[in-house]
């Protein structure tokens, strides 16, 4: 399962007639314009989470795998309390999704608790 399908919950199969082909050159690659960025990062020790800090203190969320921790390691709780201490002193927002991922926003960005098309 991918990450994307495990953030979005998808356990539908999908198909290759499910995906649309995209050529680069249709595409713009240039983000310099971009006020937001959204990193993917894979969580294995606290050092980690330092990169993590400094992408939400500079204005962008990023979607952590925390898969590689055992959640039971008193490191998963030290990351989590420090990432959510992050979020409160930019006023952003935080959500763990599970055991294995965690979102942490910026300023002015807040997270949904409800799936779309769904109430919980």
């Amino acid at each position: 399962m991918g990450l994307m399908s495990k953030i979005l919950g998808g356990n539908q199969s999908r198909s290759v007639e499910d995906y649309a082909e995209l050529n680069l050159e249709d595409v713009s690659t240039d983000s310099a314009g971009a006020a937001m960025q959204v990193h993917i990062a894979e969580v294995g020790s606290q050092a980690d989470a330092i990169d993590i800090k400094d992408a939400v203190y500079d204005g962008d969320i990023v979607i952590a795998d925390i898969t590689r921790l055992r959640t039971e390691d008193s490191t998963v709780e030290h990351i989590v309390d420090e990432l959510r201490q992050v979020a409160e002193e930019v006023d952003g927002d935080i959500v763990r999704k599970g055991d294995d991922q965690m979102i942490i926003t910026p300023t002015g960005v807040h997270i949904s608790r409800e799936k779309l098309g769904q109430k919980l």
